[in-house]
């Protein structure tokens, strides 16, 4: 047994018709079960198991690098007078914890995430985090068991269509953790240094507060559901505070 399926999440008969009803929807196929059921496994789900099983965070991990190199080559052949710039402002919105949850909830990814009893009273398999957490790691579930290019052709199944939103400006998700970046490397020379400031809730709840640094002054902090969303947040204060976004 593959060590990262020592503890994936039992499979039941009836959790077996849903994987395979997944697959089917969605023209996916599957030699390992237990690899797809651990990347619909959400934190909360995993600590009421007492350490008997794994959470999805690892594949997670993975599957942004599969989607970041399928993205960023499919942006490099299809848009050949496209500046560096303009493909990586690109990149980030489609593969946006926003892009990414409409994803799943277009493939109807949410009926299938495991999560916690507290999680699940409050909606958990339709919080953005956990949906875009879960499309990642399906890809590296996908890219394990059945190799890159099915990981490919599962995400160039959706990932230009989110392009063309973005080049017809029906999305303009705005990422302010670039838009901060750029601005002060080219006035100053700097990059902004993100601190977290606190981590409160229970497991399937948290609140992160995230401020940024830049030079002597400090903004923030800003909340979210997770780091990410927290250093969005937190940059978006800044470039207020600069005069370059709205409040």
């Amino acid at each position: 047994m593959n060590s990262y399926l020592a503890k994936a999440p039992s499979l039941t008969e009836k959790r077996k018709r849903e994987l395979f009803s997944f697959l089917s929807d969605n023209n996916l196929e599957f030699s390992d079960l237990r690899l797809l059921n651990l990347a619909f496994t959400h934190t909360s789900y995993a600590n009421e198991m007492r350490g008997t099983t794994d959470s999805n965070e690892r594949l997670e991990f993975l599957g942004d690098s599969v989607l970041g190199v399928i993205t960023a080559e499919y942006l490099f052949r299809s848009f050949a007078l496209f500046q560096e710039g303009d493909c990586s402002k690109i990149k980030a919105i489609v593969v946006s914890e926003q892009s990414l949850s409409e994803v799943a909830l277009s493939i109807h990814l949410d009926k299938y995430i495991l999560v916690g009893k507290g999680e699940r009273s409050q909606g958990g398999n339709l919080k953005k985090a956990i949906l875009a957490d879960a499309t990642e790691a399906v890809i590296a579930a996908l890219y394990l068991d059945q190799g890159f290019e099915s990981a490919k052709k599962f995400v160039l199944s959706f990932i230009p269509g989110q392009v063309e939103k973005v080049l017809s400006d029906r999305i303009s998700y705005k990422d302010y953790k670039t838009e901060l970046q750029e601005f002060l490397q080219k006035r100053r020379g700097k990059v902004p240094r993100y601190f977290l400031v606190s981590q409160t809730g229970p497991d399937h709840d948290q609140v992160f507060s995230v401020s940024v640094e830049l030079g002597t002054k400090v903004f923030g902090p800003a909340e979210g559901k997770n780091k990410k969303s927290a250093e969005q947040a937190a940059a978006k204060l800044a470039l207020i505070a600069l005069g370059i976004e709205k409040g």
